[in-house]
């Protein structure tokens, strides 16, 4: 009996090209990993949801100008299996000193590698957590 093996190779074909973007949704390619920034900030807005945990802050430059900065981090499962975070670890209105990895674009969005509060509590990401 002969197989036909346009059949399997179609149905790898298929499935590589629906995988390609979830894949690609976990790079960091659009974040300048090589030149990571500090910043002073005061915390707007704190979303702790899935898939990525997002940090809005505004940060006011020498001459007072605002800039509206969001950073994302990991899962929230991970922050809370990894480093201990809650729903409430930052609330609006927060003094943080937060490093980034920025942009390559120089947009003023990043992607979170530590954040100092006002009481000197380290909150940092941990990539390698569990996810359950």
């Amino acid at each position: 009996m002969k197989t036909r093996p346009i059949m399997p190779i179609a149905l790898v074909a298929g499935l590589l090209m629906v995988s390609g973007p979830s894949l690609a949704h976990h790079g960091g390619a659009v974040y300048d990993t090589k030149n990571p920034i500090t910043l002073k900030g005061i915390v707007t807005d704190f979303e702790f949801v899935k898939p990525h945990v997002q940090i809005y802050f505004d940060v006011k430059d020498e001459k007072g100008s605002i800039a509206r900065w969001v950073c994302e981090t990991v899962s929230p499962g991970k922050l809370v299996r990894g480093s201990g975070w809650a729903k409430n670890s930052l609330k609006v209105g927060d003094e943080i000193t937060i490093t980034v990895n920025p942009a390559h674009a120089g947009t003023p969005v990043g992607n979170l590698k530590k954040i100092v509060l006002a009481d000197g509590k380290v909150l940092t990401p941990v990539e390698n957590a569990p996810e359950y």
